[in-house]
């Protein structure tokens, strides 16, 4: 037997059971990086945007989670020009020798965060890489995450390491409006090489969390940030009524802001707004229907408290991360929360989120997996960091799930993903292969 067919049977789960975790010997899995090492390596570094294609990849795995059908027992996940040609059972599968091939417990989709600051607020913790928030300035809808992203900083790669292979980030939370978000592939290269929406979001916060009263400026209470983010959107629809209908000798001249509040007010770019006490919850969905806005609520805390309006609403809910901590507006979350919002119907994500202290970033697969113990269904757990959150963030045409034609994005397990031991053993991102932990 070749070495590289010992060592892949080494590192497949012998249990049918998807829970159960098989044990490589750490001299086994040192020899089985061995094996993939050298196209791992490769990959590794930064490509150019015209890289060429990658060749084809095989993926076998004990249990394949498409999300978007039923499991797979010994699975197949197969790869070329970047995008899945097959999904389904290995058996009577071949291929030829230039594919390349990876064995795993567990293959699930390239996991989604569906809402981050990461590459934006760096690594460093210094203020220098923390450009998450622009303080000059309570609305500042014109910012474009695009021009902020690095798609360098350490916690990309950290993240990508760990299976997550698509992100929806950039400006946070702390103003009324503080900017844009876009949403990226984890591959590291550059913002323009490694997105696939330039222009996702607008990201806005209502609340006491977008309140400045302690540094004496505007807005210092709630509903003055209510009043100046109604009193922008009405500014922006008299610009975009003026342009659009006055001879172009008479147009008014371009202005940034306005225009970018034009995209929330015709639905091209949503306002993801975060809020968290039931009482700015409720003033997000009366500001949504004041000006027929589509938007994405985030954070939501006291959302059980208000389950039927944001249902009626038929917005979807970008969750507070389920390890969250409990204070200020958040005090009253809860890591049920999660299941709450399954069991009333509400679509929802599970976000990583923003956080003032390094790491600097949360991993949406551990959220998942405490939300998973505390009445999570686990298939909704799991969809709720691939396809459901693909979908909330507009990209489910292209990753999420496991099927024929999307992006070759998996992610490779060496056991149970929601199991704390479980490591992620190697990442696919567009048919390239990318070390795991």
């Amino acid at each position: 037997m070749k070495i590289s067919s010992f060592l892949r049977l080494l590192a497949r789960n012998p249990l049918a059971r998807p829970a159960t975790r098989f044990a490589v010997p750490p001299w086994a899995s040192a020899l089985l990086m061995l094996v993939v090492a050298a196209p791992a390596a490769a990959a590794a570094s930064p490509a150019p945007a015209t890289a060429l294609a990658s060749p084809p990849v095989a993926i076998r795995g004990d249990m394949v989670y498409p999300v978007s059908g039923a499991p797979i027992k010994d699975g197949l996940v197969l790869i070329r020009e970047g995008r899945i040609a097959y999904v389904g059972p290995a058996a009577g599968q071949t291929y030829g020798a230039d594919v390349r091939e990876l064995c795993a417990a567990v293959v699930v989709p390239g996991l989604v965060d569906a809402r981050a600051t990461v590459g934006v607020s760096g690594m460093l913790n210094q203020p220098h890489d923390q450009e998450q928030v622009e303080r000059s300035a309570p609305l500042q809808p014109e910012l474009r995450a695009v021009d902020a992203y690095n798609a360098r900083d350490e916690l990309v790669a950290y993240l990508r390491a760990r299976g997550v292979t698509t992100v929806h980030t950039g400006h946070g939370p702390g103003v009324p409006i503080s900017g844009q978000t876009l949403v990226v592939k984890t591959k590291g290269r550059t913002a323009e090489a490694d997105v696939l929406r330039p222009a996702a979001m607008i990201a806005a916060t209502l609340g006491a969390d977008a309140t400045t009263a302690d540094r004496g400026k505007s807005p210092g209470t709630p509903a003055k940030a209510v009043a100046l983010l109604r009193a922008e959107l009405i500014k922006a629809k008299e610009y975009a009524d003026k342009r659009a209908k006055a001879p172009e000798d008479k147009r008014p001249p371009r202005d940034l802001r306005l225009e970018a509040l034009g995209r929330a007010l015709d639905g091209s770019q949503p306002l993801l707004i975060s809020v968290d006490r039931a009482r700015d919850i409720l003033a997000a969905l009366r500001v949504a229907r004041e000006f027929d806005l589509k938007i994405v609520l985030e954070g939501c805390a006291e959302a059980p408290l208000v389950l039927d309006e944001i249902k009626a609403s038929g917005f979807p809910v970008v969750l507070h991360p389920t390890m969250e901590r409990s204070f200020g507006t958040r005090e009253n979350l809860s890591m049920e929360t999660a299941s709450v919002l399954r069991r009333a119907g509400i679509p929802f994500a599970i976000q990583s989120g923003f956080e003032d202290y390094v790491p600097k970033t949360r991993l949406v697969l551990y959220e998942a997996a405490v939300a998973a113990g505390q009445g999570l269904d686990r298939d909704a757990a799991l969809a709720a960091i691939t396809l459901d959150a693909a979908r909330i963030v507009g990209v489910a045409d292209r990753v999420g799930s496991l099927d024929v034609g999307k992006d070759g994005d998996v992610a490779l397990y060496d056991g149970d993903p929601f199991e704390y031991v479980t490591r992620c053993v190697g990442v696919v991102i567009d048919g390239v292969i990318y070390p795991g932990e």
